[in-house]
């Protein structure tokens, strides 16, 4: 279930930043995580049109982010693999932590290694964590677009149970 869905540009301003109408009864909103109330979600909209927009946003596009594989399967949707930019997968930055296959690093790690600064001091704020997997992207996208450029893909795989989400 998605309860917000924020999406943004390549110089990170939103284009979408919309709470999702649950599908079902919530039973922990993780407040304090999450900044999340009942009153955010009793007048959202609908989940499927909701998707429906996320869908005209990215349609042909590259996506940037952190995990696609949760945020796409979570939308219900599937994306072009070669129009993906994961910041969870990049192989550049697993091998400088020394990291195996099968273990996700925390995008917070990921920007404190990498970029030297603090996220989510404050909880989950859906667009600090969209801007900061594109700073990420940024930081190294003239080597990933290089390693693409070869026909060489830079990023591992995707957990398996979610290819799905992959065209």
């Amino acid at each position: 279930m998605v309860a917000r869905v924020t999406l943004t540009d390549y110089r990170g301003r939103v284009l979408l930043d919309s709470f999702v109408r649950p599908t079902q009864p919530v039973c922990d909103y993780r407040t304090p995580e999450t900044g999340l109330e009942a009153r955010h979600l009793v007048d959202a909209p609908v989940f499927i049109d909701v998707q429906r927009h996320v869908a005209s946003i990215i349609r042909d596009k590259i996506l940037v982010g952190y995990a696609l594989w949760d945020f796409l399967s979570v939308m219900g949707l599937a994306h072009p693999a070669l129009n993906t930019r994961d910041t969870a997968l990049f192989m550049s930055f697993r091998r400088t932590l020394g990291v195996q296959p099968n273990v996700r690093v925390p995008l917070k790690t990921l920007v404190k290694q990498f970029m030297g600064r603090d996220i989510e001091e404050h909880g989950d704020i859906p667009v600090e964590r969209a801007r900061a997997a594109l700073d990420l992207f940024r930081s190294c996208e003239q080597i990933w677009e290089g390693v693409i450029a070869t026909g060489a893909w830079p990023c591992a795989l995707p957990p398996v149970e979610h290819r799905q989400c992959f065209t």
